[in-house]
């Protein structure tokens, strides 16, 4: 009787095909603990290296400030929550950022670390201030900018900041002129439009009355206007004050309680108490 066959050819050669996958995981298996190991070599390496005094921020000198145009870099040092000598390894990018964002007029902070040399990038987007802005008698503001004054500066955008952080923080800076009186939470969505479109008329004007969303009022070179509430007329009416700044040199005219714009197709004057109402001369 012929001896039977220990197995057969595909027998042999599935065993073969377990045998590699059983080395090819063991050698995967390996070279995930080396690199494992590596990277946490390296890691600790880092930690160490960072730790060590030649990574270590001696002086205000040793931070970069990058982005500012109107505040000094002095002054943003000034207000950094870095204690001298500070590890790197310490210093919290983020909580930096959002300390200057909080205590300045500033739009956006990035802290950015480096070790050749050891110090720190600090970029930053000022606000610059284009109006003062006083708060209106039960005006609310966002919980990011609550404070207990109610005089303000008000950028371009609309975003309300304390007058202390401004005055506090360099004695030089210059304040505007424009001055802005309302809830900003309320004319906030329409403050970056009718800035840009006064900010491109001739016409002067000192104060805004924002108190009642129905009727903005203008403190001009010609004297008060009433606008009525906020819309698309605007730059018409600012057109309208412009052919009208004779008006105040006129006889009939020196007795003016506000002006009436409306509806800048009907000007109407408003004299003062007692006064005769004199007929509107039509605008050129």
């Amino acid at each position: 009787m012929s001896g039977i066959a220990s197995g057969s050819p595909s027998e042999l050669e599935l065993e073969q095909r377990r045998a590699k996958l059983r080395a090819l995981r063991s050698e995967r298996f390996f070279q995930l603990c080396w690199q494992t190991i590596g990277v946490s070599g390296l890691a600790a390496a880092s930690v160490w290296a960072i730790s060590q005094p030649a990574w270590v921020i001696h002086q205000p000198e040793q931070i970069i400030i990058k982005g500012n145009q109107f505040l000094s870099g002095e002054t943003i040092r000034s207000l950094l929550p870095v204690k001298y000598p500070q590890s790197l390894l310490s210093v919290q990018p983020q909580q930096i950022a959002q300390k200057l964002e909080g205590a300045a007029p500033i739009a956006k902070a990035t802290v950015n670390r480096h070790l050749f040399p050891p110090g720190l990038t600090v970029h930053i987007k000022e606000r610059y201030p284009v109006a003062i802005a006083q708060l209106s008698q039960g005006a609310l503001l966002d919980s990011k900018q609550q404070d207990t004054s109610n005089v303000g500066i008000l950028d371009e955008n609309g975003w309300w900041t304390p007058l202390k952080n401004y005055t506090a923080l360099q004695k030089t800076l210059p304040l505007p002129s424009l001055k802005v009186i309302g809830n900003p939470s309320l004319y906030r969505e329409n403050w970056p439009e009718l800035y840009q479109t006064l900010s491109q008329s001739p016409v002067k004007v000192s104060e805004i009355d924002w108190q009642d969303p129905g009727n903005l009022i203008l403190k001009t070179e010609i004297g008060t206007v009433h606008l009525g509430p906020y819309s698309n007329k605007f730059d018409q009416q600012l057109q309208v004050i412009d052919r009208m700044r004779q008006l105040p040199k006129h006889p009939r005219y020196t007795q003016i309680a506000y002006i009436d714009l409306k509806n800048p197709q009907s000007p109407a004057i408003k004299l003062q108490p007692g006064k005769t109402q004199s007929p509107t001369p039509k605008s050129p």
